[in-house]
């Protein structure tokens, strides 16, 4: 049996973070932007693993952090049919606002919120197909 060398469901880039506290991160993800728990691994001092959960059609891995391995708050790009929408039901669950939901002169309706780990999602709705040459034009502007 021949094994693929990118699991099915995955794409090149699967983002993977370190928190403090991954099951209350996985209950926000679910909450905030309807993310679907595909796995978690718990380890023998309680901590999790390893967790799965899928966006859209993405998978974010997710980790508790440790001794080797420390928290890194980064940040993560997502796109959705209704910018306004999911930027509302993510502060509900209760992320913080760091820019309401926006037009943008590069073609996307954007959102940024800090979730509950210091990661900052920004949530996303593109509104306008523009060509490298018109964004740059538009941002000399």
């Amino acid at each position: 049996m021949t094994v693929k060398p990118i699991p099915e469901g995955f794409h090149t880039v699967t983002p993977y973070l370190v928190v403090d506290g991954v099951p209350g991160l996985i209950d926000f993800l679910e909450e905030a932007f309807g993310a679907k728990e595909d796995m978690r691994l718990q380890a023998p001092d309680g901590s999790i693993y390893h967790a799965i959960v899928e966006i859209g059609n993405s998978k974010v891995m997710l980790g508790d952090s440790n001794e080797d391995f420390p928290p890194m708050p980064t940040s993560l790009y997502l796109y959705f049919e209704d910018v306004d929408g999911v930027y509302q039901q993510a502060i509900q669950a209760g992320a913080i606002s760091i820019q309401e939901p926006a037009d943008q002169f590069y073609g996307d309706r954007t959102a940024f919120v800090q979730g509950p780990n210091g990661n900052i999602w920004g949530i996303a709705t593109q509104i306008e197909e523009i060509s490298p040459e018109e964004m740059a034009r538009r941002i000399q502007e």
